[in-house]
């Protein structure tokens, strides 16, 4: 299998075998920053010997060939493909596996969390990040907010909308003889889930636990709401609560130790608050002012270099980092003229 995807090993094509009966599939992404979403199939879930597989990849014919291959390759094909535990709402996650079930008559679980955002993509027939959206608007980035939702988002197919068969809460699912404990991990999304083998030590983490990058947070097709920062770091905190287990991303290798890498991430937004305190000063500022003077990604690019969809990302962001230091008491936020104004506590 030679076939790659151009940006790195983890996201080339092929099968990583992880443990026996456990394997690492990326698929290909559209035009899409993080190059490939990792798909795990497992072989030894069921008593009829169907696979369970955990996300779906985007629904594109690319993804469906790479999948063919990979399920080839380990002596299997789509039709073994039994069950699809999903870790959330976004499609590079769940369409396709909504389409796959189309073709193959296959299961599908989902997050019940997610469920409003379903209803909503129901309601607008649309793409667009309605949550989003409205979070900039908020933020005092309403310009911003227009551009984006200028994007091309005619492409929306009802089809790969399709509710799951099953919403999932904090729950054990069962396999055969294997039990897989599902963990509800809301900051991402709000319905994100993460799927826990403690038998193995394996956790298939989705977005919520990635090895070199940090997720997104608050990034919601539903009505914005709650404190999606807060959620996410007790979420974090929650993963050490269960022993220390490989990580299996949906973004990048497999690590060995997902505690290790949360406290990484725990430490990055302590980083990121801290910063953002700065960055408020002695001023009052919206969000959008405050994600101006923050620098963004690994090599601290300016907010004027990003492009509009990431920059609708980085104010996301920043609305959540300031939520959090309110929370905190670190900051106090006066909503005027349809815009949060956030001050810093002294």
């Amino acid at each position: 299998m030679t076939t790659r995807f151009d940006q790195g090993p983890w996201a080339a094509a092929g099968v990583q075998t992880v443990r026996p009966g456990v394997h690492r599939v990326p698929l290909p992404l559209p035009n899409d920053g993080l190059h490939a979403v990792n798909v795990y199939l497992l072989e030894d879930m069921s008593d009829d010997g169907r696979l369970v597989m955990i996300d779906g990849g985007w629904a594109i014919p690319e993804a469906r060939k790479v999948l063919e291959t990979a399920l080839a390759a380990i002596g299997r094909d789509l039709g073994d493909i039994g069950h699809i535990l999903v870790t959330h709402i976004h499609r590079d996650h769940y369409t396709n596996a909504v389409e796959l079930r189309r073709l193959l008559g296959s299961r599908v679980y989902l997050g019940a969390g997610e469920r409003p955002g379903l209803e909503m993509l129901d309601r607008l027939r649309s793409d667009v990040p309605a949550g989003s959206l409205e979070t900039l608007r908020r933020a005092g980035a309403g310009e911003l907010a227009d551009r984006v939702r200028a994007m091309d988002y005619d492409d929306y197919d009802p089809s790969v909308w399709q509710a799951p068969d099953r919403w999932l809460g904090a729950e054990t699912l069962r396999f055969g003889d294997r039990e897989l404990l599902v963990v509800p991990t809301p900051g991402h999304t709000k319905g994100h889930v993460v799927y826990l083998d403690e038998q193995r030590g394996l956790l298939f983490s989705g977005d919520h636990v990635l090895p070199h990058i940090t997720p997104s947070i608050g990034f919601e097709l539903a009505e914005p709401g709650g404190h999606p920062l807060a959620d996410y770091l007790d979420s974090l905190r929650l993963m050490t609560r269960y022993a220390d287990t490989r990580l299996l991303p949906a973004h990048g290798p497999v690590a060995e130790s997902s505690h290790t890498r949360v406290a990484e991430l725990l430490t990055h937004h302590d980083n990121r608050l801290a910063a953002s305190l700065t960055a408020l000063g002695d001023a009052t500022l919206d969000a959008h002012a405050v994600a101006r003077k923050l620098g963004w990604t690994r090599r601290e690019v300016a907010f004027g270099e990003l492009s509009d969809f990431n920059q609708m990302l980085a104010v996301n962001e920043t609305v959540a980092h300031l939520d959090v230091l309110v929370l905190r008491g670190r900051a106090a936020v006066a909503f005027r003229d349809g815009v949060n104004q956030y001050a810093r506590v002294r």
